[in-house]
């Protein structure tokens, strides 16, 4: 299985794996870098995607987003609520409760967007 996940701007739409896939196939099949048969599979990385870089929490600040530590922070280790950006290496968020914290990257176990119903 060889996984892509392409991203842009606004979303990707199934048209654009689509696209994204016949291009790779085609210079995959001219270059032949894998000997042995594979399924190429071209995707989005959701609409729960999974928040990596100090990019990432710029780009969604504003989201709500799932956070999971290493260690706890102020006697816990789940945390959920508005993503207000990333500042002097730590990802800060504003808790459900109204409370703000702020979360050293390094202490980042995962995190991942939440689905907006509204």
């Amino acid at each position: 299985m060889l996984r892509l996940f392409i991203d842009k701007e606004g979303g990707v739409t199934l048209d654009d794996c689509a696209r994204v896939s016949r291009q790779l196939s085609a210079q995959l099949d001219i270059e032949n870098p894998i000997e042995h048969p594979y399924t190429l599979e071209v995707s989005s990385p959701g609409l729960d995607r999974a928040l990596h870089s100090e990019r990432d929490y710029e780009r969604f600040s504003g989201r709500r987003i799932r956070l999971t530590t290493y260690a706890p922070i102020a006697g816990r280790r789940n945390f959920q609520g508005r993503l207000d950006g990333f500042f002097e290496g730590a990802v800060r968020l504003t808790l459900d409760g109204g409370q703000a914290i702020s979360v050293p990257m390094d202490q980042v176990a995962k995190a991942r967007l939440e689905l907006d119903i509204e």
